[in-house]
């Protein structure tokens, strides 16, 4: 049985990558911010007890693992650690560091790769600086689903939109290159294309809606140059194969990855953001279409829904925020409402606090039921058909993401 295995975005969960915000989600401040890809700074408790919530859920539902158990694991290997400290410390400019790291255990290494390394004040350079650390914390890994996807028996690495990130798409290739679990095919966009290149493709950018059909976000995390690897990529198993690539607004920050604004949730149904998807507007819907190895067709259709179906896969949409009132629209989605993980067909895991969402949901048949009755085995799933499972997210929300930005699928049952 293959280690790896996604082939759709609602197949039964069957191994999950985690990782619970840290003291890096605090090793920031207003004045870094915006730097670090935040409009504003989390309360690291709040956030950490909404986020258990999700992980307790998780593991009574399927195998879960966090990335700092399987960073750890690597590390213990001399070999693999030099090669990651190396990476990163001369990717980063501080060469300087890679001694200093190399004496450290697996677990005070993993901590410090993750949670940043702190600034010596030993020499007058490092006394006058403005900044705290030497290697950055890495504020935004518990979304693990920028830094790498499942797309079939392979992980496609991210190529970052913002080099703060690049370290979490290093860590993740390292453990599924080197990790006993998964040693799987890696593809890295970095490794086969300049650097100079204005190119990046992220995670939440992608979702696998078939073996043959991928959705894919055209925005500020994900370039065009991004979409023209990933149909590469797409094209050397030389099978036929459908890319819907949805363009994306560059502002509010709340449209940055396609999973903003559209999931799917079971075989016949998805979430959608309406004003941007169903709705006319100046943001293109493509579909390229690959075959035989070659692109045969490049052309605008109406919109993802319509094009979908076209393809066999007929959907009807739920709705973000509901149907009636375009402000509880703007709102929910910008507190990810439209941002929902499958753990199976029709069985969702989302925010509690897009209260018009749920309704919609509520109205197609879709049971809502909160978290804690599922950890505490007052709720038996296996009775329900459909249903949401509810987590608070009034502090993660906060951080621009949802439910399916921090959850890294890497095996789903075929269905």
């Amino acid at each position: 049985m293959s280690a790896i295995q996604v082939y759709s975005e609602i197949g039964f969960l069957e191994g999950v990558i985690l990782h619970p915000p840290g003291p890096e989600v605090e090793n920031m401040t207003p004045k870094n911010a915006q730097r670090a890809l935040y409009s504003d700074i989390l309360n690291l408790s709040v956030a950490r007890r909404e986020y258990n919530q999700l992980e307790c859920l998780l593991q009574k539902l399927a195998p879960t693992f966090r990335v700092m158990d399987l960073l750890k694991d690597i590390l213990r290997s001399s070999e693999i650690r030099e090669k990651i400290v190396k990476k990163a410390c001369y990717n980063e400019g501080r060469p300087k560091l890679i001694d200093t790291l190399l004496d450290l255990n697996e677990t005070q290494l993993a901590k410090q790769l993750v949670q940043g390394v702190p600034l010596e004040r030993t020499t007058l350079s490092g006394y006058l600086s403005n900044e705290h650390f030497s290697l950055r914390p890495l504020h935004n890994f518990f979304f693990t689903r920028d830094a790498s996807v499942t797309m079939g028996d392979r992980v496609l690495i991210s190529r970052m939109a913002n080099r703060v990130r690049d370290r979490e798409a290093q860590i993740m290739q390292a453990i599924f290159d080197y990790h006993p679990r998964f040693r799987v095919q890696t593809i890295n966009p970095n490794e086969e294309i300049s650097g100079k290149d204005n190119i990046s493709i992220e995670g939440g950018d992608l979702l696998i809606a078939a073996e043959n059909i991928t959705l894919v976000g055209l925005g500020t995390r994900t370039t065009s140059g991004g979409i023209d690897f990933l149909t590469k990529m797409l094209s050397v198993r030389k099978k036929k194969h459908h890319i819907l690539v949805q363009e994306l607004p560059s502002s509010p920050e709340s449209f940055i990855h396609l999973d903003m604004v559209f999931t799917m949730l079971d075989h016949d149904s998805c979430m959608v953001y309406e004003p941007l998807i169903m709705k006319s507007n100046k943001y293109q819907t493509i579909q390229i279409d690959i075959d035989n190895g070659k692109v045969f067709s490049i052309r605008n259709v109406e919109n993802l829904v319509s094009a979908l179906a076209s393809l066999g896969m007929v959907l009807k949409p739920s709705f973000c925020g509901g149907e009636k009132d375009t402000m509880t629209q703007e709102r929910e989605q910008w507190h990810s409402g439209a941002n929902f993980f499958a753990v199976g067909p029709g069985k969702l895991i989302g925010y509690n606090r897009n209260v018009h969402t749920l309704e919609n949901l509520y109205q197609s048949g879709y049971e809502i039921i909160k978290s804690k009755d599922v950890i505490d085995s007052k709720t038996d799933l296996s009775t329900i058909e459909k249903y949401v499972l509810t987590i608070d997210g009034a502090e993660l929300s906060r951080g621009g993401g949802g439910v399916r930005c921090m959850t890294m699928p890497f095996k789903r049952k075929i269905i």
